[in-house]
């Protein structure tokens, strides 16, 4: 292992990591910060996004041992605690970060060719419901994820961390041009829903269970407006997810984590 002590908040070697709480730096520089052990693990042996560096107290080094050892060539900088919140301007990351590199942008049909479950995110501008809807993707099969050029970075640090490293393994692209893509979509045989609480949406249930389409992908909007009427347009099919009437609407990552279920039933 590649493994350098450094005791000095200031030297260069550890700059990468200031991104950890400058987006803009992370931007400038095409990298993004991975937080937290599992998380680190899982960008080390899962992912397919090159390790650049990783940054780890020497009480967190046991447990990465294994998964930096796989990466031989990934310096791994050994700091005191302090040494680690100073340089990354806050202290939640129990110890250990990873400096990742951005891939290269992908078109949205190769990030979909090879999969049957899609979602498409309109204007989610949060970054832990983003990565939330990542795990969902993970746990029920979802090949992919398209979002927006509004949406939430989903390799933003804290999506990183909700999604528990999912950001990190599912692919993703941009869904451009927005919204017209969802007719292409459309066009090459998926079935396209919207998901929405309108009341003369049709139930999850009977959509799943009558329609049964080859190829999914679901749609959902922002957190507070939903899908944009021109989305709406764009989409073959409306779907709800049945709720109590005193309640208007269901927080748009435990919607797609629903109707992913219920896909993942039949």
């Amino acid at each position: 292992m590649n493994v350098i002590y450094v005791d000095d908040p200031a030297d260069t070697r550890l700059s990468d990591f200031r991104a950890a709480s400058d987006p803009e730096l992370a931007r400038t520089r095409r990298l993004f910060i991975a937080e937290g052990r599992r998380v680190v693990q899982r960008l080390l042996t899962s992912s397919v996004f090159e390790t650049r560096a990783v940054l780890v107290t020497p009480s967190a080094m046991k447990s990465i041992e294994e998964a930096v050892a796989a990466r031989r060539g990934v310096p791994v900088y050994i700091v005191p605690k302090d040494v680690m919140d100073d340089v990354a301007g806050f202290n939640f990351h129990r110890g250990c970060l990873a400096a990742g590199e951005r891939p290269p942008r992908v078109e949205w049909r190769t990030c979909i060719a090879k999969t049957r479950r899609v979602v498409v995110l309109e204007r989610v501008g949060d970054a832990d419901n983003v990565g939330a809807i990542f795990r969902s993707a993970a746990a029920f099969g979802a090949g992919a994820v398209l979002l927006d050029p509004s949406c939430a970075d989903p390799l933003y640090r804290k999506a990183i961390r909700t999604s528990m490293g999912a950001a990190l393994m599912i692919p993703f692209a941009e869904a451009e041009p927005w919204p017209a893509m969802l007719g292409e979509l459309a066009a090459e045989g998926w079935a396209v829903v919207a998901l929405t609480p309108a009341v003369d949406a049709m139930p999850m249930r009977e959509f799943s269970s009558a329609t049964r389409p080859q190829r999914v992908a679901f749609v959902l909007g922002h957190e507070g407006d939903g899908l944009t009427d021109g989305a709406l347009a764009a989409c073959e099919y409306r779907v709800r997810i049945p709720i109590r009437p005193s309640v208007d609407s269901l927080n748009v990552a435990t919607a797609a984590a629903i109707a992913l279920y219920e896909l993942n039933t039949l």
